[in-house]
């Protein structure tokens, strides 16, 4: 026999209430700060109801929610429990924090509603599943996740609102295969990401690439779109010998690899660069994103990107000891029409000249040019460098580019 109960009405929680039964919600329940609330079997927020969580509710089994679920920038609320859970519903869910917690079947969480989390999502365990379920989970400005593991991410398209920089807690058949964007310029700029364990070549064919690139990772790729608004990022993959092409990301030198793109209008994979972190096993654009779309690594022709004589110094100390005193690039001097971008970790741009050398012109640890960053000596950190110039070889004349990591003491 069912047995429903219905909440009618204005409910302020002050205690710490378990119900016991099926809930249907057609008043309005309020969750105070630092009580609690559990509902033991399904609640169902109907048309009519409202739950405002400024504190902990527990929910154990399945939540549907065709009414309003909101919260005043307080609250957690936990799904924990011993069965494969549903989240449904015809209306968004407003969670301030979130945990999940459900290790009995994978994936644990069937998402056919819509989550929005405000502030943390924490993913202790359970695989929250979208992609089958055609639900969403999006993630408000400056909201973060934690304990993200291949037991414990969002199998599906996860939604970024904001202009902070994001890492997409997400993965496939059981991996957990994050992508990473700096921070967009507006507070209203919305990009979505999605990985997919899977070959792209049936969709993506990896023979149509260009010369540059020498070998496409098969088993792997992700979806990274601008949804809202003009900003242009920068893209971090991650690689993972379980699942990235072992020929891509084993052989040296791993600086040859790179991020590519298929371009939809030409109909073939081109390269977007890389800046490679090997203790991270990521890679990052050198530049901002003006193209969106499918993206994964791949390795290139190395040789063809590094003519000349050029060795980049990427230690910077302005102490004024003599020693590492500025960013030194041997041999520039004599490279046409070069350029030298150098930007921080969030990708923006805190140096910027043309006809860089090794006297004058160069960069000593402060901002110039085109720049949101005071002129003020810059913080201690791993910054990341692109060169450019002009190159000149049998008569055939091409534009380089370099790129790597530059790494700032200021101390």
């Amino acid at each position: 026999m069912n047995i429903q109960k219905y909440l009618v009405g204005v409910l302020l929680l002050s205690s710490l209430p378990t119900i016991v039964a099926q809930t249907s919600n057609i008043g309005e329940i309020t969750i105070v700060p630092n009580t609690q609330m559990s509902i033991v079997n399904d609640l169902d927020n109907t048309t009519l109801g409202t739950i405002i969580n400024d504190g902990e509710l527990f929910i154990y089994s399945n939540l549907n929610n065709d009414g309003v679920v909101d919260h005043n920038n307080n609250g957690l609320t936990r799904f924990e429990g011993n069965n494969s859970q549903t989240i449904s519903g015809t209306s968004m869910s407003y969670l301030y924090n979130v945990y999940f917690n459900n290790n009995t079947v994978q994936p644990a969480f069937e998402l056919s509603g819509e989550l929005s989390i405000a502030n943390k999502a924490n993913f202790n365990n359970g695989i929250v599943d979208n992609n089958a379920f055609g639900g969403s989970f999006t993630f408000e400005p400056f909201a973060e996740h934690r304990n993200t593991t291949d037991d414990s991410h969002v199998d599906g398209h996860v939604i970024k609102v904001g202009d902070n920089s994001f890492n997409y807690p997400i993965g496939d058949s059981g991996y957990y295969r994050y992508a990473e964007i700096s921070a967009p310029n507006n507070t209203g700029d919305v990009f979505t990401g999605k990985y997919f364990f899977t070959n792209p070549d049936a969709n993506y064919p990896l023979v149509n690439r260009t010369g540059i690139i020498e070998l496409i990772n098969d088993q792997e790729y992700w979806t990274i779109t601008n949804d809202s608004g003009n900003s242009q990022v920068l893209l971090t993959l991650s690689w993972d010998e379980d699942t990235t092409t072992p020929e891509v990301v084993i052989a040296d030198p791993k600086t040859a690899i790179h991020i590519v793109r298929w371009d939809e209008t030409r109909q073939l994979w081109v390269d977007e660069g890389g800046v490679v972190d090997e203790s991270a096993r990521t890679v990052t654009t050198p530049l901002h994103l003006e193209e969106y779309g499918v993206f994964t690594l791949a390795r290139i022709k190395e040789e063809i990107l590094l003519p000349d004589d050029v060795v980049v110094y990427n230690a910077v100390s302005p102490n004024g000891d003599g020693k590492n005193d500025y960013f030194f690039i041997d041999n520039i001097q004599n490279l046409a029409n070069n350029k030298v971008e150098i930007f921080n970790r969030w990708g923006v741009e805190v140096f910027n000249t043309i006809n860089y050398d090794t006297s004058d012109n160069v960069f000593r640890g402060t901002s110039k040019g085109r720049s949101t960053v005071d002129s003020d000596l810059l913080p201690s950190g791993t910054y990341f460098y692109v060169l450019t110039y002009d190159y000149t070889s049998n008569g055939s004349a091409q534009r380089v580019e370099q790129a790597g990591f530059l790494y700032l003491n200021a101390d």
